[in-house]
């Protein structure tokens, strides 16, 4: 018995092809404009490996601690606690962090669009 004979197809609807090429074009808008509000080139936003580098020399001070996401386990725990700096970056609190972790795409744009200023790597988390 095979799951097409249910309904079910291995192939890619168009217009849940469309819906996640939207979700990704303002996923790189926002990190586009989230790293111009920190003074990182924007450009940065569409090079993989390299947007990640940027986004923790944004909430590290130094951006080479993205190789930590290498290690399985603790790539969990680094990201959470870049969402918590990345809050803190732009002068939001631990709620605002919760949602960085959880609907990332959209507190990025409440980041970019939003009223919120980079205000410098935060020395304690």
């Amino acid at each position: 018995m095979d799951y097409s004979d249910f309904g079910y197809s291995y192939e890619a609807s168009p217009f849940m092809t469309v819906v996640y090429l939207a979700i990704a074009v303002l996923g790189i808008i926002a990190m586009w404009k989230l790293f111009e509000k920190a003074g990182e080139p924007g450009w940065a936003s569409i090079i993989p490996f390299y947007n990640v580098y940027v986004l923790f020399k944004i909430t590290w001070g130094n951006g080479w601690k993205f190789l930590f996401l290498l290690i399985p386990i603790a790539n969990i725990v680094f990201m959470i606690i870049t969402m918590v700096k990345l809050a803190k970056a732009f002068g939001k609190g631990g709620g605002f962090a919760v949602g960085l972790i959880f609907l990332s795409i959209i507190f990025y744009c409440i980041l970019a669009f939003g009223p919120a200023t980079y205000l410098g790597v935060p020395q304690d988390v």
